[in-house]
């Protein structure tokens, strides 16, 4: 049976931390740090500077510093990809809601009739599901957000194009799976994917988009699903084992992937950009765990950056 975890003063942090072997220089710095920060989330970064799987000791010679930066690293890029993932879902919110609102009509008992939606018998319950979700945001959301408070005060109905910014990333996903086959096709299309692909990537962006806004740790994070293998795991010759791809399947590189085919271009070379800066601070911090590590835990491969010139 486990021990019980029990309260532990900062002294103690400290303490537990050098008893490691963690070279801490400036203790009442730390302890600000651990006090503001959380000793809990910032232990959560040690396993890459552990001696092995068997020994929990850090690898001698690494500071208090390097186990911050990796901390603060994270952040940064939690804060990057939300940024990204939050245009890629207005993109898809627009795209969505004008294929619908064009098909379908833009008051919602038009747009919300079960007939427009997947007809097989099988997604009979998952349509009705997606749809009563719907409607419960139009009822939540009625009379406390702005614009859709406008819209049923002044007209009485709530257009798609509005709905869709009160709806969730999760929403708008399972929304996607339930539309008809050659509405998922009109979408994906915008993409140059197939509608199995972007499904999946629907998945994993949302994924993600969760851990980012719920300050999860993000650098080492893996998704039960897999995205398909694309051109760009062929040229980039990420290396393989057993036929499968090392990187770039479900780990962030794969959200990289995804971006690469849902942002515009010069937002996609923003987004690399603003990576590669926070991986060369970090590079400058942590001297310890050599960065071709770091990135292949992240699941980067050495030569991350040549997508954005593919």
């Amino acid at each position: 049976m486990a021990k019980n975890k029990i309260f532990k003063t900062l002294d103690e942090q400290i303490e537990i931390l050098k008893s490691k072997g963690l070279v801490i220089e400036d203790e009442q710095k730390a302890m600000a740090i651990l006090f503001r920060e959380n000793y809990f989330f910032i232990n959560g970064y040690r396993h890459l500077f552990m001696r092995s799987m068997k020994d929990n000791g850090f690898i001698e010679g690494t500071t208090f510093e390097e186990l911050y930066a990796m901390f603060t690293f994270d952040r940064r890029m939690r804060n990057i990809m939300f940024q990204y993932i939050l245009v890629i879902e207005n993109n898809l919110k627009s795209i969505i809601s004008y294929q619908l609102s064009r098909k379908y009509g833009f008051k919602e008992k038009d747009y919300l009739n079960p007939k427009n939606f997947c007809q097989d018998h099988m997604k009979a319950r998952q349509v009705h599901d997606v749809i009563n979700k719907m409607k419960r945001q139009i009822r939540v959301n009625g009379a406390q957000h702005t614009a859709t408070m406008h819209y049923i005060s002044n007209y009485g109905y709530i257009p798609m194009w509005i709905l869709v910014k009160v709806l969730s990333f999760g929403i708008i996903s399972e929304l996607y799976n339930i539309l008809k086959t050659e509405d998922q096709l009109d979408i994906a299309e915008i993409y140059n994917v197939d509608p199995e692909t972007l499904s999946i990537y629907l998945n994993l962006l949302s994924n993600f988009r969760n851990l980012c806004a719920h300050e999860e740790i993000l650098y080492d994070h893996r998704t039960q699903r897999s995205i398909p293998d694309s051109k760009y795991h062929y040229l980039l010759s990420i290396d393989m084992t057993d036929d499968e791809y090392n990187y770039g399947k479900n780990d962030l590189y794969a959200i990289i992937i995804i971006m690469k085919q849902m942002l515009s271009e010069p937002e996609f070379v923003q987004l690399i950009n603003e990576i590669g800066y926070e991986i060369d601070v970090l590079d400058g911090k942590v001297d310890v765990v050599p960065l071709n590590l770091i990135l292949n835990k992240i699941g980067f491969p050495d030569n991350w950056r040549e997508i954005k010139t593919l």
